[in-house]
């Protein structure tokens, strides 16, 4: 092949750095999301020896949170202030605000009581391992006891959250699971169900009273489209 011309060698140098400084850029980009979530290890630390004792006897199977669902710390755009809890059933997301833009959002189940109820209430009552009272529905659909008590076997899991508003029980309910693969999915019955390691997590930040806003269904901020949080990769903390 001949010599190029210079004009044309000109045009090829050209296009060649576009593609540099395009690659560059997507990069820096790519870097960027990257920060935007930090994806967070559960520190059995915190655990009481009931916890240990409990979770180390359960029957289900502990799979792998899909990744978008894992606990993380991400940015937070809406105006909630630190120390409340968001639920945003829509997309299957519980915040927990923090100071300075942040929120540690975790993944959850859907149940549809969990739709049957949204606006501003506080946590009313919270209780450790707590036992599982089905509800007449609950019991005739299901072919469950009155009763169960509290355990890994128990749909409760090992921490739940009351909600109440207007000082009445809403009967809206955030608690642990003993059907981890069914975060980030809907189901036909229950509250707002978290693993059970994600749920002491929650239960050692808040306290009574603490604001739980609920969106409606329908109106969630996906965060990956978002003005409620931004999606993006992420690095594990131990």
């Amino acid at each position: 092949m001949g010599a190029l011309a210079p004009g044309f060698r000109l045009e090829v140098q050209m296009s060649s750095l576009k593609v540099i400084l395009g690659v560059l850029a997507a990069g820096l980009m790519l870097s960027g999301c990257m920060q935007a979530t930090t994806y967070e290890a559960t520190n059995t630390s915190n655990f009481k020896p009931r916890d240990k004792e409990l979770l180390a006897k359960i029957r289900y199977t502990n799979v792998p949170i899909p990744e978008p669902f894992r606990r993380a710390i991400v940015e937070y755009h809406r105006k909630e202030a630190p120390g409340s809890i968001v639920v945003d059933s829509d997309n299957h997301y519980l915040y927990y605000v923090l100071n300075d833009g942040k929120a540690i959002r975790y993944g959850i189940t859907v149940g549809e009581e969990a739709m049957a109820w949204s606006g501003i209430a506080k946590i009313g009552s919270m209780t450790e391992w707590p036992p599982w009272h089905p509800t007449k529905g609950e019991i005739e659909r299901l072919g469950v006891p009155t009763f169960v008590a509290p355990g890994p076997d128990n749909p409760m899991g090992s921490r739940a959250l009351y909600l109440y508003s207007g000082g009445k029980d809403t009967l809206f309910r955030i608690h642990g699971t003993n059907q981890p693969e069914y975060i980030g999915a809907s189901i036909s019955s229950g509250c707002i169900r978290m693993t059970n390691e994600d749920v002491i997590d929650l239960y050692n930040r808040v306290k009574l009273g603490t604001i739980v806003v609920v969106l409606e269904p329908h109106h969630g901020d996906s965060p990956y489209n978002s003005t409620l949080a931004l999606q993006g990769g992420g690095n594990s903390i131990q």
